[in-house]
């Protein structure tokens, strides 16, 4: 069980068992994640880290307990909205203080925090595919939540974007305070960005400090995929034979 430097629990998951009809997705799955940690959850495709997270979210039915404490921010998948619906940045974002007077205000500043300055006019599908995770990310922080949680927010998006993003959880982690749970398949960037891993796999393999999962677990949790890490400037996670990125390795829905 993993504990940050601040001892204080702001998600408790018990015994959570998740079924589609005979199937089961998720079986008996314990943690807790600590205040002002940042969590990157990684597995194979088909693992349950979408499951796991819209469980949380109380998005699907389950089995067991979900202690949130909290207000909660949520990023979802690039795909889950219709971006050719004709809505302005402005009105995406403010949804949560929408009944703030001053939500320009708030949303203005929030927009600059995500490097969207001056983009409240336009249209949501007019906006790159960073972009957009970006203006989902401050619809999930203008309400000023306590924990924010994103499902593979680095899907679809090219890498300088996916950097930067990932530089902004890292500020609002460390700057804010904000408690981060992330389901991510860029397992490179987890183990640069994230304090806390989470093995996934049907069931929880691992859970620790990033330094305290080695390659021998990763490999493990992968099964059929022969990988490894290597230190550079950041952890690198290559497949041993084909050499693929496996930021493209992506759970079936």
């Amino acid at each position: 069980m993993a504990s940050s430097l601040n001892d204080e629990p702001v998600v408790i998951v018990k015994n959570l068992s998740v079924k589609f009809g005979e199937i089961e997705v998720l079986k008996d799955i314990n943690f807790k994640v600590y205040k002002k940690d940042f969590v990157g959850i990684i597995g194979p495709n088909g693992a349950g880290k979408s499951t796991l997270i819209r469980s949380i979210l109380g998005m699907i039915p389950y089995e067991g307990e979900v202690i949130l404490k909290g207000k909660v921010g949520y990023v979802p998948q690039l795909s889950s909205f219709n971006r050719e619906f004709p809505i302005s940045v402005y009105d995406f974002v403010r949804l949560p203080v929408r009944k703030e007077k001053n939500w320009k205000a708030i949303v203005d500043e929030v927009l600059t925090k995500v490097g969207l300055e001056g983009f409240g006019k336009r249209l949501v599908g007019t906006l790159s595919g960073g972009q957009y995770q970006r203006a989902s990310l401050a619809r999930a922080i203008v309400g000023k939540p306590d924990i924010v949680i994103l499902d593979e927010p680095e899907s679809g998006v090219d890498e300088m974007g996916k950097a930067r993003f990932y530089d902004l959880l890292y500020e609002l982690n460390e700057d804010l305070g904000i408690t981060i749970l992330m389901v991510s398949h860029d397992i490179g960037m987890v183990f640069e960005k994230c304090k806390t891993v989470m093995c996934l796999n049907k069931t929880l393999h691992c859970h620790g400090p990033t330094r305290e999962i080695s390659p021998e677990d990763i490999k493990k949790l992968f099964g059929e995929f022969d990988i490894w890490i290597r230190a550079h400037s950041h952890y690198e996670v290559e497949h041993a034979h084909e050499n693929p990125d496996l930021s493209n390795l992506k759970e079936n829905k």
